[in-house]
Parts: structure tokens; sequence; C-alpha cells
């Protein structure tokens, strides 16, 4: 039995399996994470842990609703924080490359096909939808006011998207080297974005 990484002695023991789970995704990914060895890296019986995750989907799905209910806070935020105009658009699509590359642990199980969102867990697909619909309706608003093109929202929500989730996924797998990295790419990629959905 592997011996507990972080020994738990009292407080939330839901939070400390959920970064043992990430903490192992980081290290070994999502196929090395089994519900067996992250009880007894926690070091916690197999009824005590059955008690917050059935099984290994369970606890996959509580690591996936908690990313996706941190990226919908985080995208509001930018939005709303950044006035409610391009600026802020912008600013969405940065903090969405900037959490991915932040949190690749959470961003894998998100995105790569451990769950899913739609089938696997109430919680989980309102949370993944919210994500999504912050996008949705910051485009919408966009429209409205005349700044970009009245294209179908959902289609430009989703051209936006996948921009954003190529370049998270390049930085998260390293492959975007300094001098400039990301950060380089995010300028002149939403600079490009601009200059294809607004109207002037």
């Amino acid at each position: 039995m592997p011996k507990p990484r972080r020994p738990y002695h009292h407080g939330n023991l839901r939070r400390a399996l959920l970064d043992e789970a990430l903490a192992t995704i980081r290290d070994e990914g999502v196929n090395g994470l089994t519900l067996r060895e992250i009880g007894a890296r926690v070091g916690v019986s197999r009824t005590a842990l059955y008690r917050h995750f059935a099984d290994k989907r369970a606890l996959l799905s509580a690591v996936a609703t908690e990313g996706f209910r941190t990226l919908r806070q985080q995208l509001m935020t930018a939005w709303e924080e950044g006035g409610r105009g391009d600026e802020a658009f912008r600013a969405m699509g940065v903090v969405y490359v900037r959490f991915a590359v932040a949190n690749p642990a959470h961003y894998r199980v998100m995105f790569g096909g451990a769950v899913d969102p739609q089938a696997q867990d109430p919680e989980l697909a309102v949370e993944a939808d919210g994500a999504f619909q912050a996008l949705v309706d910051a485009v919408a608003a966009l429209q409205r006011d005349g700044s970009f093109h009245r294209d179908d929202a959902v289609l430009m929500a989703r051209y936006s998207w996948a921009l954003v989730h190529g370049m998270a996924m390049l930085g998260i797998d390293g492959q975007l080297p300094e001098p400039g990295g990301v950060e380089e790419l995010m300028r002149y990629g939403f600079e490009r974005l601009r200059t294809g959905i607004r109207t002037t």
C-alpha cells in the first residue's frame, strides 16, 4: 500500500480526496487514477472513501464539476469587470486559456473524454452548460449592441471556444516555446478573431 502523500487527520475529507486526485492526474494522467490508491494516499479506510465517491467515475465527475464551476465564475467575472464590451470578451478568452494552463488536471478531465457532462451527473451538466452559456451570452450581447456580426450566436461562441481550446491544449502540452509562448499566441489570435467577428 502506498504511503499517504498528505496524511489525512481531520477536516474536509472530500476536499482532501479531490486534491489527491488532482495531484495524481497531474503526475500520472487520468488512467493512473484509482479510487483505492487515492484513499490509501490520503490515509483513510475504504468505507470512509465510499461515503463520498462510489467509484472512479464519481470522483472524476466531481473534479470536472469543480473545474467547470470555477471556469464559469472566472468567465463571468471577466465579462462583468471588463465592462461587458469588446475588451471584456477578449478578457474572457485570456481567462479561459490561463485557467486551463494553471489547472491542467481539471482541464484534462473536463475535456479529455473521461466524463460525459450531458449524461453522467446533473450537477456536472449544469456547470458545463453554464460555462459555455457565459460565452454565448457575451456573444449575444455584443451582437445586440452592433459590435459583432449577426451570425448564429451559438456557432460564433463555438468558433471562439475552438480557438481558446486549441491555445489551451498547446499551452498545457508545452507546445508553445518561449519567448512569447501562450501569451504571445493569445495576443495574436484574439486580434485576428476580432477582425473576423466584429462589424467594424
